[in-house]
């Protein structure tokens, strides 16, 4: 925690952390799909994504960035990123993820507050989190330290969430990330069925597939299961306090995304930005 709040406290370059970049009125009622989100384009948001292991959390977090012009921050990127490292903290991260169990708060806020502090001296200003915070206590150093604005929670049948995190690939010269599931579940129960249909590699990254260490059906139902015991306080944590935002993925990407623009009121947003580009 300490970590964290020095540099917020201490270093210039990442200052933007600790002002207001978008009204929080906007999540005043995040618990519909239709919610709306008053979102200017001359100011930088700071979001941040939950859901669990192999929702989409990097997808959608990836095309907003990219929309919305501000860095978009996985911790489950800068976990990878120190595993494939010979830093101190390796083999201690190996065995947590091969494991399927959670990161140390502690060792999150490390990365996270290096990433913070390089984007800050490259003049980055706003964010769009992906993957934190996990637990009460992230959630509580993070709203101590900057103003989050909205939390996008997406949500997914646990079946569903399997079928996709076993179906993951990447690959192994481009680091690029593709889908190999062909999904389609019929509804039951009263509930929905879904299609999504695989998200497949370019022919030359074909034969450089490899699947993710931790991507088998034991270690995957153990991180759905931590998951979803931890996450119930953090999103009741963001419930109270008005900025939850809960979306419910009704198929693949051609389907999801316009629907998430709308909820965000961003729709006509990606429309001007495509005319003016």
């Amino acid at each position: 925690m300490a970590a964290i709040t020095r540099l917020v406290r201490t270093t210039s370059s990442i200052s933007y952390l600790a002002r207001r970049c978008l009204s929080s009125s906007a999540a005043s009622d995040a618990n519909s799909h239709a919610h709306r989100c008053n979102t200017s384009p001359d100011r930088n948001v700071q979001w941040v994504f939950l859901g669990c292991p192999g929702v989409g959390k990097g997808t959608y977090a990836s095309r907003l960035s990219s929309l919305l012009g501000v860095p978009h921050i996985a911790t489950g990127d800068l976990v990878r990123e120190e595993l494939a490292s010979s830093g101190p903290l390796s083999a201690q991260l190996s065995e947590i993820v091969n494991q399927g169990k959670l990161v140390s708060d502690e060792i999150i806020i490390s990365l996270l507050s290096k990433r913070l502090a390089a984007g800050g001296a490259k003049g980055e200003s706003g964010f769009i989190l992906d993957g934190f915070p996990r637990t009460i206590r992230q959630a509580e150093i993070l709203e101590g330290v900057t103003d989050i604005d909205l939390v996008i929670n997406l949500k997914l049948r646990e079946d569903v969430l399997l079928e996709k995190c076993l179906g993951r690939r990447i690959c192994s010269q481009c680091g690029g990330n593709f889908n190999v599931a062909s999904i389609d579940i019929k509804g039951e129960d009263g509930n929905p069925g879904i299609i999504m249909a695989p998200l497949l590699p370019p022919a030359h990254c074909m034969s450089k597939l490899i699947t993710r260490s931790d991507d088998t059906e034991a270690v995957v139902k153990e991180r759905l299961r931590i998951y979803n015991e931890k996450s119930q306080p953090v999103e009741e944590y963001y419930r109270s306090r008005g900025k939850l935002l809960e979306f419910v993925l009704p198929g693949g990407i051609p389907e999801s995304w316009p629907k998430l623009l709308q909820a965000l009121n961003l729709d006509d947003y990606e429309d001007k930005r495509s005319a003016a580009a």
